[in-house]
């Protein structure tokens, strides 16, 4: 991890590597000042990288200058530390669950700190009980004198049609996938073609849920974790949610991973 402030052979290389991809870096003097870290900045904007004007892992990987991944969290992530940020679920529910949820994050390489926490903190905002549950009705979705799920019928948004879409195409899984037009994109990028839209119901199976909350945030992984540099939770949350439902047990459980996941 080089930053601002750094000196050595590292940082000689560091500056070597971004002169010759035409990012210079001002001297080639083995200190990270502030020209250097603005051609790590102008080099990870053109990556498509985190732009925070830190040579981690991942920028110095993209660099050739030290092969191999980035270091994960994930073995730290263990059920007590879960059940922590998950102060009210019960601990079964997290000891069958979470393995499953790590292994869709691993199988999809997204195993920075960040995208960790914000994968665990959305299903505590969204299922608490650490299940993939289907939506239930709430005046949010459902009219007073209508049928369950009725006011998700129309909504264009969503890609639903008319009935029986708002209840056939309702939040279902550890991130509460919602409308046909989700659970048709998402489908198919897991390799199911249209059968989510067949059988939405699939959407609760916990393997399939868990890819399912892995493809939802990797579409936004960027977005999220520049938010995440200017410590802009809610921001994190309106880009998963579209708004702020589970705002407050969002943040509360990024907040106690963060500390504890070192």
């Amino acid at each position: 991890m080089l930053q601002r402030g750094a000196m050595g052979p590292g940082v000689t290389a560091l500056q070597e590597a971004l002169q010759v991809l035409g990012f210079p870096p001002g001297n080639v003097d083995g200190v990270f000042g502030l020209g250097t870290e603005a051609a790590v900045l102008a080099f990870q904007k053109s990556a498509g990288l985190l732009a925070d004007g830190i040579a981690g892992p991942r920028t110095l990987s993209d660099l050739g200058i030290v092969p191999g991944e980035s270091p994960s969290p994930i073995p730290g992530v263990t059920v007590v530390m879960v059940s922590m940020m998950f102060p009210h679920t019960p601990i079964g529910n997290i000891k069958q669950n979470l393995p499953v949820v790590l292994h869709s994050l691993v199988k999809a390489d997204i195993t920075g700190k960040p995208m960790v926490l914000t994968a665990l903190a959305t299903i505590r905002a969204e299922t608490e009980s650490f299940e993939p549950i289907p939506e239930g009705a709430s005046r949010y979705n459902s009219s007073p004198n209508g049928h369950p799920f009725d006011l998700y019928d129309h909504r264009r948004d969503l890609g639903n049609t008319g009935p029986p879409d708002g209840l056939r195409y309702r939040g279902r899984g550890y991130i509460q996938l919602t409308g046909r037009f989700n659970y048709g994109k998402y489908g198919a990028r897991l390799g199911m073609d249209d059968e989510l839209i067949v059988q939405p119901e699939l959407a609760c199976n916990r393997d399939i849920a868990a890819d399912l909350l892995v493809a939802f945030l990797q579409d936004r992984q960027e977005a999220i974790e520049e938010a995440i540099l200017y410590q802009e939770l809610s921001r994190v949350r309106r880009l998963v949610n579209g708004g702020t439902h589970g705002l407050g047990r969002f943040i509360d459980a990024y907040h106690v991973g963060d500390r504890l996941l070192t």
